[in-house]
Order: C-alpha cells, then sequence, then structure tokens
C-alpha cells in the first residue's frame, strides 16, 4: 500500500489507524513497489525500471552483449504469415508479455510503446520473423537500462497533449494506428498506441478518430483533476500535425466530408 499527501502528520494518523485494525510494517518512504523503482530529489520524482530490466534480459539469455540505438526500424510492416512458425512460443508469449507490462502496465517506457504495440499482436502464433523483430527492442532495452521518467515539484496543473495516427499502416487489413502522449505539466502521465476498429479512407479520417480517442482521455481526465480538487480553467491544448482534421473538427460546415466516419467527428467538435 501507497499512501501519499502533503500533509505529513494526517499520514501519520491515517498509519496509527491502519496499524490498529491490521498487522502492517511500514518501510518508509517510497524507494521500490511492484518493480518500479522511486528516488526523490529536491527538483521531483524519478521513476524506473532497472531492475526489472535486468531480469527480463537474464530470461531472455540473448548470448550477446550488442546493443543498439533505435528499438524498430522504420516502416516495418509485420504479416502473421511472414517466416516459419516457431517450435516453441512460450518464450516469444513471455518477453513480449513482460514487454506489455512495461509499457502499458506499469508505464515506465513510452519508448517502445509502438513496437511492443506490434509485436504483441503475433502472440497467438509468432514465427521466426516476428521473434527476429523482438531482439532489437530487447537489445535496445539494455543500451537504454538507466532512462528514467522525470516528475517535476514545480510543473504546473495544466494539460497539453499530443496526437498522431498511421494511415493504412497494417498490411494484413489496412487499417491504422492512433497514437497520442499526455503530459500534466513538464510530466508524461499517459500514452497509448492503438489499432483502430474500422478501415479509414483517407489519412485525414485516421487522424480524426486518433483525435476522437485522445479527446475521450483528456475529458475523462479533466473530471479526474477536478475531483481531486485541482482547478482547470483554460481549454486542454491539443495538438495534432493533420491540418485537415484540425479543419474538420473546428468546422461544422465541412460536415459533407466526415458523413462516413460516424461520430468521431461530432463528438471531438463537441467537447470543442
Amino acid at each position: 500500500m501507497i499512501i501519499t499527501g502533503d500533509d505529513s502528520e494526517y499520514i501519520a494518523f491515517v498509519k496509527a489507524r491502519l496499524r490498529d485494525h491490521f498487522l502492517m510494517t511500514d518501510l518508509g518512504p517510497l524507494r521500490y513497489f511492484l518493480g518500479i523503482e522511486i528516488s526523490s530529489t529536491s527538483d521531483g520524482f524519478y521513476i524506473s525500471q532497472e531492475k526489472y530490466i535486468q531480469d527480463l534480459l537474464a530470461r531472455a539469455a540473448l548470448g550477446d552483449e550488442r546493443t543498439i540505438e533505435t528499438p524498430m526500424e522504420l516502416n516495418v510492416m509485420l504479416q502473421p504469415t511472414d517466416g516459419y512458425p516457431l517450435p516453441d512460443s512460450t518464450c516469444y508469449r513471455h518477453l513480449v508479455g513482460s514487454l506489455v507490462y512495461l509499457v502499458y502496465l506499469v508505464i515506465t517506457r513510452p519508448d517502445i510503446s509502438y513496437p511492443v504495440h506490434i509485436l504483441s499482436q503475433f502472440v497467438s502464433a509468432p514465427t521466426t520473423v516476428h521473434y527476429s523483430h523482438l531482439l532489437p527492442v530487447l537489445r535496445y532495452l539494455r543500451g537504454t537500462i538507466t532512462r528514467r521518467l522525470f516528475f517535476p515539484r514545480s510543473s504546473s496543473l495544466q494539460l497539453q497533449c499530443y496526437s498522431d495516427a498511421t494511415w493504412a499502416s497494417d498490411p494484413s487489413d489496412h487499417h491504422s494506428l492512433s497514437a497520442y502522449c499526455l503530459f500534466l505539466g513538464g510530466s508524461l502521465i499517459a500514452w497509448k498506441t492503438k489499432k483502430q476498429t474500422a478501415v479509414s479512407r483517407s489519412s485525414v479520417e485516421a487522424e480524426l478518430r486518433a483525435m476522437a480517442l485522445l479527446t475521450a482521455q483528456v475529458t475523462w481526465l479533466r473530471w479526474l483533476l477536478a475531483d481531486f480538487w485541482v482547478s482547470i480553467t483554460t481549454p486542454t491544448l491539443v495538438l495534432s500535425d493533420s491540418t485537415g482534421a484540425i479543419s474538420v473538427a473546428r468546422d461544422p460546415v465541412k460536415h459533407e466530408l466526415t458523413k462516413h466516419i460516424g461520430v468521431d467527428a461530432f463528438y471531438t467538435r463537441a467537447q470543442l
């Protein structure tokens, strides 16, 4: 259990009441929890998973000490039929599952979010080609094992987010990918890479669907911050590199261009 807050006296009171009803041990300031390493400085907090990655690399038994600069090559398009089926897929599933935990459940390594999303699509029937693209991710982690996320103490409490999409990037069904990252002040607090459920007829449509996914996340976070008595009086800035998607989201007159998209355009426009 983690007990946190800005009132040290009340934290001590809560711990004392818990000890009255439960058998518990006070481990002191937070340093390690569920594989997450936390270090505190006068400027803020650092979180990492260096030990978890070391254990993961030991289980992978790569057989060399090579490191690489990027986890996956640009514009890689993997298909289920690439290569030959692995004689034993247990190792692949175990390693990819550990990477999913590292990226999405404990949220300490957003830099491998995209390759992990791609590799996790083939856990049911991995092949030699899929495994060959898994190894660079592990070698990249070895070379960047000391990287940490920083959460500054003096950061503002205003949301800012970025949206993007890759149009028809899946060669098997031509579905696009939505991606976003969300900052609270200078702290990265949420990110996601997700395959879209429908085929987009244009890059603008794919970008607009990604923007709608991010808009839903921003709406929920604003409600959550309000529950924490954090006052957000200014609009949240949503940044996208698609001028077409921004134009459609802003201008109701362009509804003729977005009828086939469904509710995504109207949902984004309503939140604006």
